[in-house]
């Protein structure tokens, strides 16, 4: 069975986050909502309904029978149940939107559909991204279970101070964790595989920190926090989401956030998360183009792939960064950083593609990843287009 996830209702949504990739290849607990699906459904073979200009690297759907999903909520055991039963013609509806439906891709159309059922559970959904970063502590639990159940963690070195209760904390093969605190108390908590946690560090769950990722020496981490694979991590963080491949490896703050990959923090940048009259924060909306109230009082940074902040860098709350972007004169930048802005303040000039591609290079050669025409074919995209 092919499972086809489906951006038609939430792509733009998502902005800057989504600009590339589908609304499936985004991380939140543990997983990304593609990873998770194929745990859930026993690994079905994989594509993606999407973007003309992403479907390169993201497989677009064969034309035969599947499955297809929206796939950026958690589903209780009664819905995978309902998800497995679909029969041809048959989808599942969830607050008057369509989220599931048995169906041929081939002359692909929803007029296919012959019977629809409404979901009446309640389920975490995800629709903004602000979401990802409010609902996160959900995730980690729905992934914790999915992927440590019938398994046995490695044992916690005895250098550690450790609160809560041990079955709340799993640490895959290779991961290394000394002379750090561990407290489950308020969450759990999930160590990749060859991860580190550095001396001196201090986790309050509930967080999950990815493949051969690190905490660096010191670090606080409150949780909900997720940090993707083969990124480095320092300072202070606050229930915040890191998508992979992205330092922020020195001293400052940064909570309430959603970050890309290939990201840079520079030392001592700090992204507020609180207004300092307390009011609810604004987010820039792609799709309205406007800034909407996101009913948050905490809500700090959202950051697009490859982009970097220098040294000092000091964001407001409710910061939107898009995809490339260097921020580094002084002041604080404005609350939406245009794409590929070259310094980070309203009507800069644009950071020159040639020279995009030659940076991406460079920091994805350091953790032994190549720059593929693909990508580069969807930063071209982005930079003619938006």
């Amino acid at each position: 069975m092919q499972l086809v996830f489906s951006d038609a209702q939430y792509w733009e949504d998502f902005l800057p986050l989504t600009f590339t990739r589908p609304v499936a290849a985004m991380r939140c607990g543990i997983l990304t909502f593609s990873e998770r699906w194929q745990k859930i459904l026993e690994n079905p073979e994989v594509s993606f309904f999407t973007e003309i200009y992403l479907q390169d690297k993201f497989p677009a759907p064969e034309d035969k029978e599947s499955l297809f999903l929206v796939p950026n909520f958690l589903p209780t055991e009664a819905v995978i149940q309902q998800l497995k039963e679909l029969k041809q013609g048959e989808a599942l509806v969830y607050e008057d939107e369509l989220v599931a439906a048995r169906i041929n891709m081939k002359g692909f159309s929803l007029n296919q559909i012959e019977k629809m059922t409404d979901i009446k559970e309640n389920l975490i959904f995800f629709k903004k991204p602000a979401d990802l970063f409010t609902y996160n502590h959900h995730a980690i639990d729905f992934d914790f279970d999915l992927l440590t159940k019938g398994r046995t963690s490695q044992e916690l070195s005895s250098t550690n101070g450790f609160l809560g209760d041990k079955k709340d904390l799993f640490i895959e093969e290779g991961a290394s964790v000394e002379f750090s605190t561990i407290n489950t108390k308020t969450g759990k908590i999930y160590i990749g595989k060859n991860a580190e946690i550095m001396e001196g560090c201090h986790l309050r769950g509930p967080i999950s920190l990815g493949e051969d990722s690190k905490f660096n020496l010191g670090s606080k981490i409150y949780g909900a926090t997720t940090i993707g694979p083969h990124c480095k991590v320092g300072g202070e963080v606050n229930n915040i989401i890191i998508f992979g491949y992205t330092s922020k490896g020195h001293e400052g703050f940064v909570g309430n956030s959603v970050i890309g990959e290939w990201c840079n923090f520079g030392a001592d940048t700090n992204s507020s998360n609180l207004k300092n009259n307390y009011s609810h924060v604004k987010l820039w909306n792609y799709r309205t183009k406007a800034f909407e109230d996101t009913g948050l009082q905490f809500a700090g940074l959202i950051m697009g792939d490859h982009s970097k902040t220098a040294i000092n860098t000091q964001l407001n709350t409710g910061t939107v960064i898009g995809v490339a972007s260097n921020i580094f004169k002084p002041g604080f930048p404005p609350n939406l950083v245009e794409n590929f802005s070259w310094g980070g303040a309203k009507d800069d000039e644009r950071f020159r593609l040639d020279k995009v591609y030659e940076v991406a290079e460079r920091a994805m050669a350091r953790r032994k990843v190549a720059l593929a025409d693909q990508d580069k074919a969807i930063l071209k995209h982005i930079f003619e287009t938006y």
